[in-house]
């Protein structure tokens, strides 16, 4: 196992303390939003001697990350390989890669995964109010509501005051009122309420393909995906949004369940890759060019039949 250098993204949303306090580094008051492994050209891995490891693996088919939330991501959703390839031709986007992706929690972490089946939804509408949102939900499929939403043919304002006004304690109606709070009146607030809204444990997955429409609220996780930066955004951010792409790409498809079993093995199937959790003292040979990081803030490359047993519990991406 050779240690390996990643890259820090401090983006605006980052926590100030995870990322440092996981590398054994001193907090330095800015966000520390993510830790990059891998070979994208947007935070390349480099070796003790200042070499890259991509000149050693070639290109790699995934990126692994540690994320750590401080506050509310944007809401977002990547695009499939196709969606990649032309958007990337246009000029639109940073790579021609999709970018499936899965997070296990490190902490308690909440986070938006994808379309909430319409019974519930309705449901949660209804219960504070928002009629109108609710018949459309109803009546056309969540799908519509979005595009109405985004587009400006159904205002947010009576849902958005819906929640206001309302006493219910509900996650999603907390949610509401906080991002409403530092986004007043965005389009972004009400389609929150048509996503469903996770809680997960420490060891918990969820898994997020293409089309998935999403938002990381708060927390921290080791987060696996294709080799890709592309992102659109729909709102809930000071960052470039496309709602025009976001529909276009998002898939407004019900998804009943977005947490996964709870394992040691996570797949990505889209990528080729499986997330593996090693408990301190497991020996493991690699059957690719694997990264790892342990959570005693040691971040390693591994070659194809290398061996090693590791001292920390630890995190390592290895094919399927």
């Amino acid at each position: 196992m050779r240690a390996v250098n990643g890259v820090v993204q401090h983006y605006a949303w980052g926590d100030p303390t995870f990322i440092p306090e996981l590398l054994g580094t001193e907090p330095d008051g800015r966000p520390w939003a993510e830790l990059w492994l891998g070979t994208h050209p947007n935070g390349p891995t480099t070796f003790a001697d200042g070499s890259s490891l991509v000149d050693l693996t070639g290109e790699l088919p995934y990126l692994l990350k540690v994320l750590a939330a401080g506050g509310p991501l944007s809401l977002q959703t990547h695009p499939n390989s196709e969606q990649a390839r032309a958007g990337f031709e246009r000029g639109d986007y940073p790579d021609p890669n999709p970018k499936p992706e899965l997070l296990c929690a490190l902490t308690p972490f909440e986070a938006f995964c994808g379309i909430r089946p319409v019974d519930a939804t309705t449901d949660l509408l209804r219960g504070i109010g928002a009629e109108a949102l609710a018949d459309v939900v109803a009546g056309d499929g969540p799908g519509a509501a979005l595009d109405g939403l985004y587009r400006g043919t159904i205002d947010p304002a009576p849902t958005i005051e819906a929640c206001r006004a309302s006493s219910s304690d509900r996650i999603e109606v907390r949610w509401a009122r906080r991002l409403d709070a530092m986004y007043p009146g965005e389009a972004s607030v009400a389609a929150s309420l048509l996503l469903n809204l996770v809680e997960i444990e420490p060891g918990e997955c969820v898994r997020l393909d293409a089309g998935n429409l999403h938002g990381y609220l708060s927390g921290a996780g080791i987060e696996l995906m294709g080799n890709s930066d592309n992102v659109i955004r729909g709102g809930l951010t000071v960052k470039h949004v496309d709602i025009d792409d976001l529909l276009a790409v998002v898939d407004p498809t019900p998804l009943d369940d977005p947490v996964l079993p709870r394992g040691d093995e996570y797949e990505l199937p889209a990528a080729g890759v499986t997330l593996r959790r090693l408990a301190a003292g497991t020996t493991h040979t690699a059957t690719g060019h694997e990264l790892a990081v342990d959570l005693a803030g040691g971040t390693w490359y591994l070659a194809p039949g290398d061996t090693g047993t590791v001292t920390a519990d630890t995190f390592v991406v290895v094919p399927l």
